[in-house]
């Protein structure tokens, strides 16, 4: 179904939301933080990206805004334990789908990812 860019910290929450989205069908290619997740934008196309806003190193926020250059139109979903940096994120990135509060149900990341396809596929 699609391609996403998964960056995530968290080294066993990492791979349980690859398997969650590869059993929905997506292909994945996960990593533990934005600065590995980078060179994925630049040789291969990515449907979606799906980063933790707070990592060390490179955060999602500036991932998400060098895919974003790399493709203005990617949609974008952060995954988050820290609400009030999740609100500052969507003001300063433009085109972020959705926000998810950790904890949360695997059916809202999957949900998340078709709509944001749904979108994307609209526009």
């Amino acid at each position: 179904m699609a391609r996403i860019l998964l960056a995530e910290d968290d080294e066993n929450l990492r791979p349980f939301l690859a398997r969650s989205l590869e059993n929905a069908g997506h292909e994945v290619l996960a990593f533990s933080d934005g600065e590995d997740a980078l060179p994925v934008l630049g040789i291969g196309h990515v449907d979606i990206l799906i980063s933790d806003l707070v990592m060390p190193g490179m955060n999602g926020i500036e991932l998400a805004r060098h895919a974003r250059d790399k493709d203005p139109n990617l949609p974008v979903i952060f995954i988050t334990g820290f609400s009030a940096v999740a609100m500052e994120a969507l003001d300063t990135i433009n085109g972020v789908s959705k926000v998810l509060s950790k904890p949360f149900h695997l059916n809202s990341l999957v949900e998340a990812v078709r709509n944001a396809l749904d979108d994307r596929a609209i526009s």
